[in-house]
């Protein structure tokens, strides 16, 4: 037999994904930020699971969440008072996304496939992705790419 052959993977939805922004401020500097927009973290789902990408500064925490795939995650981060936007998720880029300080807006970017290097606090995140318009001088995104399902 060949090493080559695996078990077909179901087919499955293009994950849907919403960012969370928090206003809690455990590190001193965090408190600079804006009120309400001093963290965020990104919460996907694919159809089966909710999965969470938390990046916190003593490390980076990726979750699959307890809870059914039908459960509205989103509604209970917002029953908890935290800003939550649904965000497009884009893997058509080719061009690498610029360099980024580690940072949980960086991350989120990352995870999003947002290459925009304007964009460096949870306040401004926050903003692009209500306006996705691009910045000025960026190529525009075709609009099938930004749709959120």
């Amino acid at each position: 037999m060949s090493g080559t052959l695996s078990p077909a993977a179901p087919p499955r939805a293009e994950p849907r994904a919403w960012v969370v922004f928090c206003g809690d401020a455990d590190l001193w500097w965090l408190r600079l930020l804006r009120p309400g927009f001093r963290h965020c973290f990104v919460t996907l789902n694919d159809g089966t699971h909710w999965i969470t990408v938390d990046p916190l500064s003593p490390h980076l925490e990726v979750a699959v969440q307890p809870v059914a795939a039908g459960f509205d995650l989103v509604g209970w981060f917002a029953e908890r008072g935290h800003a939550v936007v649904a965000a497009p998720v884009r893997r058509d880029l080719e061009t690498p996304a610029p360099w980024g300080p580690l940072t949980c807006v960086e991350v989120t970017k990352r995870v999003l496939g947002l290459h925009d290097p304007w964009v460096l606090t949870p306040w401004q995140l926050y903003r692009r992705l209500l306006n996705p318009a691009p910045p000025i001088g960026a190529p525009e995104a075709p609009a099938a790419s930004l749709a959120c399902s």
